[in-house]
Formats: C-alpha cells, sequence, structure tokens
C-alpha cells in the first residue's frame, strides 16, 4: 500500500513539474529604482511595454550565456516595444564592470549591491528572470537559463509584443473613430 501511495505522489509530481507552467496570473511587479550605468532606473518609466527583468552576478556561469540572447532580444524586439532590465547583484559594481567589459550589453543594467530589489522579488536562485507586461503585470517567471529557455522565452515575448501593438492599433482607431 505505501509503494502504490508513493507512486502516485511520485506521478502527481512528475505531472506538475511537467504540465504546469510557470506562468504567473498577472501579479503586479513591483517598482524599483536603482542606479544605472549611465542614469537611473526605474521599472515604472516602462509602463506600456513589454519589460524582461532579468537578475544576475559576474561569477555566474548561466548569466553569461543568458547576455547573448538577451542581446539578442533587444536587438530584435527593442523597436516593437521590449525593454530588458539586468539587475545586477555583485556587492562589487568593479566586479559587474569587469564582466561587462567581456559581455558588453545593448540593454539596460541596474546595480543592486545590497540586494534590496532582489529581496522584493524573492530571488533565491540567479539568474531569474521577469517578463512584465504593458500593464505592469508579471506574467511570466523563469528561474535560470538553460539552452532551450531562449525560444520559450522568446515566443512569450513576441506573443506580449503582438498582443501589446493590437491593443495599442484598437485603442488608436477607436480615438480617431470617436473623433470623427
Amino acid at each position: 500500500m505505501q509503494a502504490s501511495t508513493l507512486k502516485f505522489v511520485l506521478i502527481i509530481f512528475i505531472f506538475f513539474s511537467v504540465f504546469v507552467s510557470n506562468d504567473v496570473f498577472s501579479m503586479q511587479a513591483p517598482d524599483f529604482k536603482l542606479e544605472g550605468q549611465n542614469k537611473t532606473i526605474q521599472l515604472s518609466r516602462y509602463k506600456g511595454k513589454v519589460v524582461y527583468v532579468s537578475f544576475w552576478a559576474s561569477w555566474c556561469v548561466p548569466c553569461r550565456k543568458s547576455f547573448g540572447w538577451m542581446n539578442k532580444m533587444q536587438s530584435r524586439y527593442g523597436d516593437e516595444g521590449l525593454k530588458i532590465i539586468a539587475i545586477n547583484l555583485d556587492e562589487s559594481k568593479s566586479k559587474a564592470k569587469k564582466f561587462l567589459k567581456q559581455l558588453p550589453a545593448s540593454f539596460e543594467i541596474a546595480f543592486d549591491p545590497e540586494g534590496g530589489t532582489a529581496k522584493t522579488y524573492n530571488i533565491k536562485i540567479i539568474p531569474s528572470s521577469f517578463i512584465i507586461n504593458q500593464h505592469g503585470k508579471i506574467v511570466h517567471v523563469s528561474i535560470g537559463f538553460q539552452g532551450n529557455d531562449g525560444k520559450k522565452l522568446e515566443t512569450k515575448i513576441r506573443q506580449l509584443i503582438h498582443q501589446t501593438n493590437i491593443t495599442r492599433k484598437l485603442s488608436r482607431d477607436d480615438r480617431h473613430h470617436r473623433e470623427k
């Protein structure tokens, strides 16, 4: 009897880990205001855009892989409304700057050396990333970064950008129609 109970629990665990998505049911993204490379970065300034927020550190090997992907996404979708913000968690900015000399970023870099924003977002593993829709709601959470993660994340980002652009067009068309 114990073996069948254990088997049942194992089947349920496998089902949830394989078939249940890590999509979040539209939780409001906590705002943050952090020092950036060239300016202060505040999440709420990007309302109306799809935002990808990634927490990283210079010693993190998967973070290195994610940087190439984030550069590609910013280049591919930046003009369509994607904003990428990578939040560095190193205690020393010099470590982050050394990393960035090796892997330059074409997206926003923010610094959180005390980890306050990371605590607010409940970061336990890095890289951890959040896709935030145009209304400021977290719609997807990703922990870690492996080879095929990029394709899945790009699909979600592309869908959100498409939805955002349709909403904007409908809103413009509606305004134009009411003005006539």
